[in-house]
């Protein structure tokens, strides 16, 4: 790898883990990047999952009541375990957020903004000082967008953000598939779908953006919108970039992708593209 080139840090959002950079990674490694990708705390290998969500077939009215063992994960755990990574690198990075993955990376620039050479959102939560991503989640501009309607439980009752990505329902594996995966092949999403966790903790999506003009204001931000998401609508990715830009001040650069809510795996040439060219 070029010791002359930043690395990237890619960093997963809800219900994912790392593995959904499996087609990027090689591709910027080729390029001669250092790439590095973690679960963050509560994802992936660190999930805990309800006992009730491991029963097959599904008991709905358990699954819809059963705390949720993943709902102590903190932002500040996943924020940590970000900075962790990116030190051990020694070096500056290319910072890249995907979706819910946008909170995360917004709080490791504003902490550390000295190791950050740029910082890219991915169809990603780009929130202004004091905004916590529950303000835009309940946005009109989301009203389309059909998260909500895969929540099998009440977050207040269980303490987390819960789906069923192992659903035996046709109806509700389609709605999944068109939300994060509209145009990924039915092949790919019944490979990746049993490998997405079921709970995000509640507290993530109520925590305040910490991010300040003077500090994560001074580092380059992208934005990589895509117009087919339906997951984080259009609507609702201009809303936030419009509102990041007059709270923070300078521009973010935008760059668009005709793709869904995942062009990791549905477009990862064209993606690999974009991040190789805002890493010079």
């Amino acid at each position: 790898m070029s010791e002359g080139k930043p690395a990237f840090v890619l960093v997963h959002g809800y219900w994912h883990n790392s593995g959904c950079w499996s087609e990027v990674v090689p591709r910027l490694q080729a390029r001669g990047f250092e790439v590095a990708t973690l679960d963050l705390p509560g994802a992936g290998v660190n999930a805990k999952l309800p006992a009730s969500f491991l029963k097959r077939p599904l008991d709905p009215a358990a699954f819809a009541v059963e705390p949720s063992p993943n709902a102590a994960v903190t932002q500040e755990q996943r924020t940590q375990a970000v900075i962790d990574l990116i030190r051990s690198l020694g070096r500056p990075v290319v910072l890249v957020g995907h979706s819910m993955g946008g909170a995360t990376i917004s709080d490791v620039v504003e902490a550390a903004p000295e190791s950050i050479a740029a910082v890219v959102y991915l169809t990603a939560f780009l929130l202004a000082p004091g905004a916590p991503p529950i303000s835009v989640i309940t946005h009109e501009t989301m009203a389309a967008a059909i998260v909500p309607s895969l929540f099998a439980a009440d977050p207040a009752v269980v303490g987390a953000l819960r789906i069923d990505p192992r659903s035996a329902d046709p109806d509700y594996r389609a709605r999944l598939k068109d939300c994060f995966y509209g145009d990924v092949s039915d092949e790919v999403v019944a490979e990746i779908a049993p490998t997405l966790h079921c709970d995000e903790p509640m507290s993530t999506a109520l925590r305040p953006s910490a991010v300040t003009a003077a500090r994560f204001g001074r580092v380059p931000r992208h934005y990589i919108r895509c117009t087919e998401d339906h997951a984080i609508t259009l609507a609702g990715q201009n809303h936030m970039l419009a509102l990041a830009d007059s709270a923070l001040g300078g521009e973010t650069i935008v760059h668009t992708l005709q793709a869904s809510h995942s062009p990791f795996l549905s477009q990862p040439d064209e993606l690999t593209d974009l991040l190789a060219s805002v890493a010079g």
